[in-house]
């Protein structure tokens, strides 16, 4: 018997018809909640308006509570590649893991392996794009934060799912970071809003551009996460826009 099936059904109500067709993306989450049970009851939960297609514990318990033809209500404020429904768009699959406000433990073997193989499932019947495996961060980068760098999108990868290189390795050389302003930083946030990230391109370094290079570097290059745009940082992303 797989992990799959295995997946229980407690249904949530917070869910309405998609807008413009069947969901293209796939869409990670951490609950960053104290505890699985309380996440799944907010989920749940009418007054809460939120919810997702699947919750998985840390025990590799997966928890379906919306069906995936339906658009729950997961992302919030989001945006990717000039989309900004992004509950229309996509599955999402929340991770029980308390968040980075509450500690943010590892996720244990068993989490990932019901992840993988559920994310595995989705991707092939719903042929999702790799390049449309995305953290909630990518989508809502300054307002979240999940699931975080501790998350093994390589992991993932390997199992095929996801758009994922090795990253380049942090090395000494120029930085762009908050207040820098030029065609460099141009650069850099063109190479971004190609890949999908919701900025535009002014020259200018800015929180925004700080805060989407954190996102960028929680997801791609997590080894080094402080919202600067160093050689390993722009290297990886090069790499990755040759590799889609």
């Amino acid at each position: 018997m797989s992990i799959l099936d295995k997946i229980q059904v407690q249904p949530s109500p917070n869910h309405n018809e998609r807008i413009g067709g069947a969901a293209d993306m796939l869409l990670l989450h951490y609950t960053g909640m104290e505890t699985g049970e309380g996440a799944l009851e907010r989920l749940c939960d009418p007054a809460a308006q939120v919810s997702a297609h699947y919750l998985v514990f840390e025990d590799g318990r997966i928890i379906s509570m919306v069906d995936e033809e339906r658009r729950a209500w997961h992302a919030g404020v989001a945006s990717w590649a000039g989309e900004a429904d992004i509950n229309s768009r996509s599955i999402g699959i929340e991770i029980v893991n308390a968040g980075h406000e509450l500690g943010y433990p590892d996720f244990p073997g068993a989490q990932i392996d019901a992840v993988t193989a559920l994310a595995a499932d989705i991707v092939r019947r719903n042929e999702i794009a790799s390049a449309r495996v995305l953290a909630h961060s990518d989508v809502a980068p300054g307002r979240k934060s999940d699931p975080g760098e501790k998350f093994p999108w390589g992991l993932l990868s390997d199992a095929g799912v996801g758009h994922w290189v090795s990253p380049v390795e942090p090395i000494d050389g120029p930085v762009l970071s908050l207040g820098d302003r030029g065609d460099q930083v141009a650069e850099l946030q063109f190479q971004l809003a190609d890949y999908g990230y919701g900025i535009a391109v002014d020259g200018w370094f800015g929180v925004v551009t700080a805060d989407i290079v954190t996102a960028f570097q929680r997801h791609f290059r997590p080894v080094q996460v402080d919202g600067a745009a160093d050689l390993s940082t722009v290297g990886t992303l090069r790499l990755l826009r040759d590799a889609r």
